[in-house]
């Protein structure tokens, strides 16, 4: 009798939560959602299923998500295998040829395919693809600065120039999810490595999309006391930036919100990936996640 009594008040608080998340389902109703897929949860099996799970459920409800992942980890130990050295200069890897080719491999190999097999396996419908395909990227090469703030030639590296997401649209006008890996193609025939972060701002902007979302493994933008803060415009980001608040690694990811805004993204949001259904919470709940940036 108490379990069952147990069992009853459970589907009670699942058909609360589902009631409660009516108004936030007819908010996002059709709205484009760019997610950044990365750090730790893309290493773990368990994280990797719940994510995949979230973003079909997300589809089903009629947003229309658009993946775009990092795979940084799995970079260095392919390369490590290979005996190939990789050197970082202000975050971003030195690319030249032998290393490209190996990011190439990794990234719209493995790494894509993991992600578009777990959303299948949930019922979802994912498709595969890099910034190449269809020219969706674009780029010019990005150079880096050194410790005196002089110019580094990075190799390989690429900014995206121009964005055309017709493909994307082509996909979400249909049942299809599309998983996109962050190279890029250059005018001269070349492929560049881009940031994922810097893929999925360009991409969000491309798109103009409602959201987007990039889970990291950091709860969010913390004030000078350590504590998130839930809420920023981007006048806020700039202040909190100058005055040292905003430092290290959280510097590239609010700079990517910045441009994403600027871009026309509506709103720019920076949650914990780690957090079991971190996507559902931002989207379909009061509560929210993370740190949401505004214009």
């Amino acid at each position: 009798m108490e379990k069952s009594a147990a069992m009853n008040r459970d589907w009670l608080a699942t058909a609360r939560t589902l009631s409660e998340a009516l108004p936030y389902l007819q908010r996002y109703d059709g709205a484009t959602v760019v997610i950044k897929f990365g750090g730790h949860a893309m290493g773990d099996d368990e994280a990797m299923t719940r994510f995949a799970r979230d973003i079909v459920l997300m589809k089903q409800c009629n947003v229309q998500p658009v993946i775009v992942h990092g795979g940084g980890p799995m970079i260095n130990q392919m390369l490590d295998r290979l005996a190939i050295k990789s050197e970082f200069i202000g975050g971003k890897r030195v690319t030249d040829a032998a290393t490209m080719e190996v990011v190439e491999m990794v990234l719209s190999g493995s790494v894509n395919k993991r992600i578009v097999q777990a959303i299948n396996a949930q019922g979802g419908k994912a498709v595969g693809l890099s910034g190449k395909d269809a020219n969706l990227m674009i780029c010019r090469k990005s150079m880096g600065k050194g410790p005196g703030g002089e110019e580094i030639d990075l190799g390989l590296v690429g900014y995206p120039d121009e964005v055309n997401p017709q493909v994307l649209r082509t996909f979400l006008d249909s049942d299809f999810i599309p998983v996109v890996a962050p190279l890029g193609a250059g005018r001269a025939g070349e492929t560049f490595n881009i940031n994922g972060d810097t893929a999925a701002g360009a991409i969000a902007a491309g798109m103009k999309a409602d959201r987007l979302l990039l889970l990291t493994d950091v709860a969010g933008v913390k004030d000078a006391d350590g504590d998130v803060i839930t809420a920023l415009t981007s006048e806020q980001v700039r202040d909190l930036t100058g005055e040292g608040v905003i430092a290290g690694g959280m510097i590239p990811k609010t700079e990517t919100a910045l441009e994403a805004i600027a871009g026309g993204v509506r709103a720019v949001v920076i949650l914990d990936g780690r957090a079991p259904h971190a996507c559902l919470l931002e989207l379909f709940t009061e509560h929210g996640a993370g740190s949401l940036i505004k214009g």
